[in-house]
């Protein structure tokens, strides 16, 4: 009997540890080294997300990279342009370019998801229309008479929508809008408001219209190039800068607070606080001081993200972030926490608050979110084509993971007879 007992026991622990480690509540690696940054659940499903992708004009998509080409046959995988060199600032907001490459291209080489040609066997729907890149083009100035250009986009672009039995069966809760620019889409907006949008934050939005629940957010495109070869022996010594930021500091709303650090953190000799521009010779000014600089400074601006965080993150500078009410991309997957400091903004603005606790910061604490940062880096990478784990990759499992969600909307708001009470 007590043979029987031990027996039992034994297979119950040689279960239990194996299932332990896969799901994640036991992981002997913690007794070795620090917890890992990325939490990757071996028992998820590894089947491609099925995404169908609307053959649109192109005038809707790349052919505002060339307007000499008005060709307007859909582009494909042979035709498919590369991101110019010289968009400027416009990089930022190109995840809807490296969206639709990576559905152009097929899949293959690790990626999440896959092209499907025949709408009824997708799970998602993906509407390529450069919505942030037509807004940069046609509207930047709100008041330009091109606006009527971006305005009459939307507006064809949800003529086709509507035609659509598949827009017509969800009323468009499967279809993935990527806007990551805060004024995109802006005439129309409010149609999209069931749709999966893949935004960078949500501080323009109402949550009737963009939030957690249905949609994604995305990392900026890094404007900076990649640190490829940081490979010091002694990376914290190294970096002779306590804090880095260089940039606007006139913004609007909570981006008031770069104003008031230029008061606060004026006359250190450890921290270079700079106003400047986009142009190309400061962001190459702008990637030496990361490079050179232990702590990066990102403030809010307009909205509470911007690219800075993503450009820091690729310098492998530790950011500080100061915005209290930011969404960061994959935190279901990535702890932040273990490559970046967080202040509130009365706690920045205290005088002296803020740089005392970084200068006070452990060495060996600060190198650990260094190689934390090298690790990570490659999540906010975009690729034409895709590469394995790479930013756009991400941005398809986090798609994936909103189905269920999306299943569940879809056929809820097909069975209502009455208006959603839950609205």
């Amino acid at each position: 009997m007590i043979g029987k007992i031990v027996i039992s026991f034994i297979l119950a622990l040689l279960i239990f540890i194996p299932c332990s480690i896969l799901i994640g509540t036991l992981d002997i690696r913690s007794y070795y080294q620090s917890p890992a940054v990325i939490a990757s659940p071996p028992c998820t499903d590894e089947t491609p997300l099925r995404v169908y992708m609307y053959d649109l004009p192109r005038r809707f998509n790349v052919g505002m990279l060339d307007i000499r080409n008005t060709t307007e046959a859909p582009v494909t995988v042979v035709d498919y342009p590369l991101w110019p060199d010289n968009s400027g600032l416009r990089k930022q907001h190109s995840v809807e370019y490296w969206m639709m490459g990576s559905l152009l291209n097929g899949g293959g080489n690790g990626s999440v998801a896959t092209r499907v040609f025949d709408p009824e066997l997708a799970d998602v729907y993906f509407v390529p229309f450069f919505s942030s890149l037509s807004f940069n083009i046609h509207g930047h100035h709100m008041t330009d008479p091109e606006t009527e250009i971006d305005r009459q986009l939307q507006i064809d672009l949800m003529g086709l929508l509507r035609q659509s039995m598949y827009w017509q069966r969800s009323e468009g809760r499967d279809h993935v809008f990527p806007m990551t620019h805060p004024n995109a889409f802006r005439f129309l907006r409010d149609q999209l408001n069931e749709s999966i949008q893949v935004v960078v934050d949500f501080g323009r939005y109402p949550k009737g219209v963009s939030n957690l629940n249905k949609d994604v957010v995305s990392p900026y495109v890094h404007v900076v190039d990649s640190y490829i070869d940081d490979e010091p022996q002694d990376p914290f010594e190294n970096r002779t800068m306590l804090l880095f930021f260089r940039g606007r500091t006139h913004r609007k709303d909570k981006g008031i607070v770069r104003a008031k650090f230029t008061k606060i953190l004026a006359g250190l000799d450890d921290v270079h606080y700079e106003r400047s521009y986009a142009t190309g010779e400061n962001i190459k000014l702008s990637s030496k001081g990361m490079r050179s600089s232990k702590f990066c400074l990102h403030p809010a601006g307009d909205t509470p993200s911007s690219c800075r965080l993503f450009d820091a993150i690729v310098s492998h500078c530790v950011p500080v972030i100061v915005s209290d009410k930011i969404e960061l991309p994959f935190e279901n997957e990535i702890d932040y926490s273990q490559f970046s400091l967080f202040f509130s903004f009365k706690e920045a603005l205290e005088p002296g608050y803020m740089i005392n606790q970084l200068r006070s910061f452990p060495k060996q604490k600060w190198t650990e979110m260094w190689r934390q940062l090298k690790n990570i880096s490659n999540h906010y990478e975009f690729h034409y084509p895709p590469k394995r784990e790479d930013a756009v990759n991400m941005l398809w499992r986090q798609i994936k993971h909103k189905l269920p969600g999306i299943r569940q909307s879809v056929h809820r708001s097909q069975r209502l007879k009455i208006p959603d009470w839950k609205r």
